[in-house]
């Protein structure tokens, strides 16, 4: 017979599920107020940033992409259409697509940066000390949430949702 997860292990599940959509649409609606797009556009651009040269296939910014992305094609689309990335023909195989950032998508994803790190802030630092924040990040590190990366050394380079 299978095991079933505790009583305290349900709640958290619940806990987790319910502080993740609450969190989320609360800095949506802080980048919101503050004018700019939703959080995915910046995610986006952030995984393009940060690749070597500023370019990634879709298949692989869609796996790059921290928030439920369903429709990564239409966002590229969009970025595509606001100027702040541009489709290019892959040179070797004529068949496959490369999206690279543009100086506006750089320049994009550094402005949203402030008001995504103030609702950071205010929506999860301003709660947790930085040792309570530490605590967390080890207990879900061994639920499997580690990000492997070292945390962005200035503001300007943003963090992503991981």
């Amino acid at each position: 017979m299978k095991r079933k997860p505790s009583t305290e292990a349900t709640a958290a599940w619940i806990r987790l599920m319910r502080v993740r959509s609450r969190v989320l649409d609360a800095v949506e609606q802080e980048l919101k107020k503050a004018g700019f797009p939703p959080l995915a556009w910046y995610d986006a651009l952030l995984e393009l940033s940060r690749a070597p040269s500023g370019e990634l296939r879709p298949v692989e910014l869609e796996r790059q992409m921290l928030l439920p992305q369903y429709s990564t094609s239409r966002l590229i689309d969009r970025l595509v259409d606001e100027g702040l990335a541009v489709r290019r023909e892959c040179k070797i195989d004529k068949r496959g697509q490369f999206v690279e950032i543009t100086e506006a998508g750089r320049e994009l994803q550094k402005r949203m940066w402030g008001a995504y790190s103030a609702a950071i802030e205010k929506h999860v630092g301003s709660k947790l000390s930085d040792v309570d924040a530490a605590k967390l990040c080890a207990l879900l590190d061994r639920l499997g949430c580690s990000c492997g990366e070292a945390l962005p050394s200035t503001a300007a380079e943003g963090a992503s949702p991981r």
